[in-house]
């Protein structure tokens, strides 16, 4: 299956408009613990045309398994996907050195240790998870040229920043005359639209590609679930009810009976919106089963809203109120 490839910003590089979430792989009590529902889960990936896989090194119920499973999983096919992992978070992954998680000392660690986990001479694109306070942006990305220099890495972003973060880098790395993030990847969906204030903006205004990470709001944009309940097997309703509990059930309501007047899933319409903005590089989902991942792949190239539905759209699930604005 050929799926349509999208460009990461102003970069050259090239990824599937639906990306695979590996956040999955390793964790406790799904189908992807183990790596027989790894395998099945990035064999069926490859086989509907998606070639990224984003993961990060604390993915798993222990640091490191998301990636293990994946460097052994894919053993024999690296050379067919877009490979992509983050470091940096809080989670502690056993290093034994206190350094900030930006620093030169931590990425030259934690890139090795990817490496190693994921079987594989280069990353495609590497990710500072979260911000690091401690450490200058400067020493993070100097670093990160360091790792491009020496074929370890081909392009680096980050995750979790704000506006004036995202500025911040991109004014450090020019006046430096120094290597660039590539790309940002934020929480974003029809149900958390708060980057629109933002982040979008300073990630068009930079050429970056963005990457929405919880794009269907833990399943609930899927249309599996309703005001009545949904799958009992499902981690929202075993484990997570809040999530359905509070959910804009007259909202959800509304949009399912707009997917239904054309003809189409909610599914479809929320891969649809989301890659209707051209900042989007690729809808990243998360997936336990082969069939998700089927039903991800093709909901990436299945519609396209017009200018009137965008503004249905947006009177359905409206920007909501800035907590910090002036009155």
């Amino acid at each position: 299956m050929v799926m349509s490839q999208r460009r990461v910003g102003a970069s050259g590089l090239l990824v599937s408009a639906t990306g695979l979430g590996c956040n999955n792989f390793g964790r406790a009590g799904t189908a992807t613990e183990t790596l027989s529902g790894t395998r099945e889960v990035l064999d069926a990936a490859i086989a509907h045309g998606i070639t990224l896989l984003d993961t990060a090194d604390m993915y798993g119920a222990a640091p490191g398994a998301s990636e293990s499973l994946m460097g052994e999983a894919l053993e024999g096919r690296r050379d067919r996907v877009v490979l992509a992992t983050k470091f940096g978070q809080e989670r502690d992954m056993g290093y034994d050195f206190p350094a900030g998680r930006g620093s030169r000392r931590y990425v030259r660690r934690a890139v090795e240790e990817s490496l190693r986990r994921l079987r594989t001479d280069w990353i495609d694109l590497y990710q500072l998870h979260l911000p690091d306070p401690e450490t200058p942006i400067a020493e993070t990305t100097d670093a990160l040229d360091e790792l491009v220099r020496e074929g370890k890495i081909r392009y680096y972003g980050h995750s979790n920043f704000s506006g004036w973060q995202i500025a911040e880098a991109e004014f450090t790395s020019h006046e430096r005359s120094t290597g660039r993030f590539i790309s940002s990847q934020n929480h974003y969906s029809l149900l958390a639209r708060a980057a629109e204030r933002e982040v979008l903006p300073a990630v068009e205004r930079y050429g970056l590609g963005f990457f929405p990470f919880f794009p269907l709001h833990n399943g609930l944009l899927t249309g599996k679930f309703t005001r009545d309940g949904g799958p009992a097997s499902s981690r929202i309703m075993s484990s997570r009810r809040h999530v359905w509990e509070n959910a804009p059930w007259d909202a959800l309501d509304e949009f399912r009976a707009f997917c239904d007047d054309r003809d189409i899933t909610m599914l479809q319409a929320s891969f649809g919106w989301l890659l209707s903005n051209p900042v989007v590089s690729s809808v990243i989902a998360g997936a336990t089963s082969a069939a998700q991942v089927e039903a991800n792949a093709l909901a990436g190239d299945a519609w396209r809203p017009d200018a009137a539905d965008l503004a249905t759209i947006d009177e359905m699930f409206p920007l909501p109120e800035d907590p910090g604005a002036r009155v």
